[in-house]
């Protein structure tokens, strides 16, 4: 019986929806279908132009960067500790611009990461909704503030009131100055992706952690924190790729020297700032020394990329899918 009730109830549905198909377009249905096409193009030319952007400064940069490996190896590019294209007797070597970049991004993650994700385990666990509705609105303002209000920020207050007094014989543009603005800078993009993956976790893995016994402290470290690991990875390696990319601090506050040392006291140059230096400058068009522009270009352009895809395989092999 309840057989023969699904197949009619099946053979109606057939019926009425051959009826459809057969029902002529009335005016405002076919204009309907007009409308759509012409959003769905548009929304297609957006998206090509932003591949047909990414594609065409990635040929720049690879079709200028030849040109400069035609005139220096790749070798000596790679390999050799000094960076002075712009002096008589040139070098290539761009470890030093390489070394001074990572380490204003390594301190400036070092600086973020445990106060970005207190912060977002304390939105997320601990704050009652009037603080968060507070603390969360200036993390984003925090986050607008431009780049070069801070870089003199450090320099008034960074550098010479903190840096130079907690750390002994730091100089004034160091990469540790720099990197401590920074790692201010990308607080809130790993506490407000963090505390959005730590809110994507079911209340069932909480609710069931607390019915346990577990202490509050212990379910943000031990239920929540594990459950949101992919969110909060992926925040920091975006994190890191934004601190690698950052330009007028670095410019204003590391210094303009391309210093390959192991201490970040000192003076560095970082390739964001070599871009900036050369950008402004009178470097003839077509030289070898124009042409560093791109290959430094391209190095920070395939870190980045490599950062990227490492942070989209880490989301997909420890992302949690819950049902």
């Amino acid at each position: 019986m309840a057989k023969s009730i699904a197949q009619d109830s099946l053979a109606a549905r057939l019926r009425s929806n051959e009826l459809y198909a057969a029902r002529p377009l009335t005016g405002s249905s076919m204009e309907s279908r007009f409308s759509e096409r012409v959003v769905r193009g548009l929304l297609f030319i957006c998206a090509a132009l932003s591949i047909l952007t990414t594609v065409g400064i990635v040929l720049i940069l690879f079709v200028e960067t030849i040109g400069f490996f035609e005139r220096v190896s790749l070798w000596e590019f790679l390999t050799v500790t000094e960076w002075t294209p712009l002096f008589n007797n040139a070098k290539y070597g761009v470890l030093p611009l390489v070394a001074g970049t990572m380490w204003v991004a390594v301190i400036a993650i070092a600086v973020a990461i445990p106060i970005g994700l207190s912060a977002a385990i304390y939105l997320s666990m601990y704050a009652p909704r009037g603080v968060r509705n507070v603390i969360k609105p200036a993390l984003e303002i925090l986050a607008g503030i431009p780049t070069v209000v801070l870089g003199y920020f450090a320099l008034t207050f960074i550098s010479p009131e903190f840096v130079q007094r907690v750390f002994s014989d730091t100089r004034l543009f160091s990469a540790l100055a720099a990197g401590i603005t920074v790692g201010i800078l990308i607080i809130p993009l790993i506490s407000s992706l963090s505390e959005d993956a730590l809110q994507a976790v079911p209340s069932g893995l909480r609710d069931g952690a607390y019915a346990l016994g577990a202490t509050k402290l212990e379910v943000s470290t031990r239920v929540m924190v594990p459950a949101a690991f992919s969110g909060i990875a992926a925040s920091i390696i975006l994190a890191l790729s934004r601190a690698i990319g950052e330009t007028m601090i670095v410019v204003l506050v590391a210094g303009g020297t391309p210093n390959w040392s192991a201490d970040p006291r000192e003076s560095m140059q970082a390739m964001t700032a070599y871009i900036v230096q050369i950008s402004s400058g009178d470097v003839p068009r077509g030289g070898v020394e124009y042409q560093t522009l791109f290959a430094v270009g391209l190095t920070l352009f395939l870190i980045t990329l490599a950062l990227n895809v490492a942070s989209y395989f880490i989301v997909k092999r420890f992302r949690e899918v819950y049902e």
